[in-house]
């Protein structure tokens, strides 16, 4: 009896520490994804940016198949959105957040701009990992 009491204990409290890592995760990924919000509506993408791995294996799935690398990533949204015009009012709606370990996660959501010559959105699937203490994505998946 005894045992099976410090079984239940123990999966009861590994529960809660992983149920409450998942919520700062949350957390950490929501105020990164505002930053990322903020940034784009200033015309900043250089400051949208900072949020994914500077490295060349970060993938970013779009449209157009897959593009490897920060740098390319970064070339494509300044090709793809060369002034604030273009860029419209980015909002990020998140509907989930799964958690994968106690440094990654992947995150599913819609994203919208809205713009003079017309809003645009679509979904987007994100594979956020802790790099170096900081938390980067390092797949974007963008319809």
């Amino acid at each position: 009896m005894k045992k099976n009491l410090l079984v239940l204990v123990i999966i009861l409290l590994t529960n809660k520490s992983f149920s409450q890592t998942g919520n700062n995760m949350r957390l950490t990924i929501e105020k990164i994804m505002h930053e990322q919000e903020v940034s784009w509506n200033n015309g900043d993408i250089d400051g949208f940016m900072l949020s994914y791995w500077n490295n060349d294996s970060l993938k970013f799935i779009g449209k157009n198949g897959i593009k490897y690398g920060w740098k390319n990533t970064l070339e494509n949204y300044k090709k793809s959105y060369p002034d604030k015009a273009t860029m419209g009012e980015l909002t990020f709606s998140i509907i989930s957040v799964e958690v994968l370990s106690e440094n990654s996660c992947y995150v599913i959501g819609k994203w919208n701009l809205k713009r003079e010559k017309g809003d645009i959105g679509g979904y987007y699937t994100l594979l956020w990992k802790k790099v170096d203490s900081k938390w980067v994505i390092v797949i974007d998946h963008t319809s």
